[in-house]
């Protein structure tokens, strides 16, 4: 994932100014702004391995469920050699009351054939196939995904479009989602050297997955909130991206496992 982080102060925002949305019966109801994106704030990640977290942790004080990010961190389950999956996300989610639904598409682990099914058969499509696949990172992706679904989450496979998106940011729910940063921000793949530290180096080097947070789309353009601060897209945690880059992206995600987007709500998901 990407990191590391220098500053932990809130960058700028670029472009138009945000919307309030949809707030937990728990929560205090926000004074509107302008109506334009979704006013998610957003933490800088404490170090290279933690936007995930840092992510949900924006999505729930949006939602009104306030934790420490600190302790959040704690609880999340990550991977042996970094950062997590959006199913152990939506898991930590599913356990606080939240509705939680992932739009997959990767097809490492859902065949095209699934996209139909009911969550039983999809469960038992998911246990047949760990028949045949053996991978150790596979195997724990599965195994999560299969979690997500005995909590409750749903796992739906719409094409991803400008649409979809806007199906939550009209609910007044942001999306957390995992990417290419490698392809979002344009620059070069990177390399881990023994001592575990990261270098851009278009030879050695492999492309970098991370998670940010959308906050609403304005025509062409899609709000990103950010949890790497000092990201090139901007000086600061928030930035605007055109759309048809942003569904790349994620869609590219799947070279480093991720390729979703998770939505979570206090209520029923439209």
């Amino acid at each position: 994932e990407r990191g590391p982080v220098a500053a932990a102060s809130p960058g700028p925002t670029v472009g138009l100014k945000p919307m309030h949305g949809k707030p937990s019966p728990s929560s205090q109801p926000r004074t509107a702004h302008a109506d334009r994106f979704l006013d998610v704030e957003i933490r800088a990640q404490p170090d290279d391995v933690t936007c995930g977290p840092t992510s949900l942790h924006a999505v729930y004080n949006f939602l009104g469920h306030g934790q420490s990010l600190e302790n959040l961190i704690g609880e999340i389950r990550s991977l042996k050699d970094g950062g997590t999956l959006a199913a152990f996300l939506g898991i930590d989610a599913l356990g606080k009351g939240f509705s939680a639904r992932i739009y997959s598409y990767d097809l490492k682990v859902f065949d095209p054939s699934w996209t139909e099914l009911s969550g039983d058969a999809l469960t038992g499509k998911l246990r047949e196939q760990l028949q045949f696949k053996k991978g150790k990172k596979f195997r724990i992706g599965s195994e999560a995904y299969l979690r997500f679904l005995e909590l409750g989450g749903e796992i739906a496979f719409d094409d991803l479009t400008p649409e979809l998106l806007d199906q939550a940011f009209d609910a007044g729910l942001p999306i957390l989602t995992g990417l290419s940063a490698t392809y979002l921000y344009g620059t070069p793949r990177e390399y881990t050297d023994r001592h575990n530290k990261a270098h851009e180096d278009d030879l050695r080097g492999g492309p970098v997955g991370h998670f940010v947070v959308l906050c609403g789309r304005h025509g062409g353009l899609v709000r990103v909130a950010d949890p790497f601060y000092d990201n090139p897209m901007s000086h600061g945690h928030f930035y605007d991206v055109p759309v048809q880059r942003l569904i790349r992206a994620i869609l590219l995600g799947v070279i480093t496992f991720d390729a979703n987007l998770l939505v979570l709500s206090p209520d029923e998901l439209p």
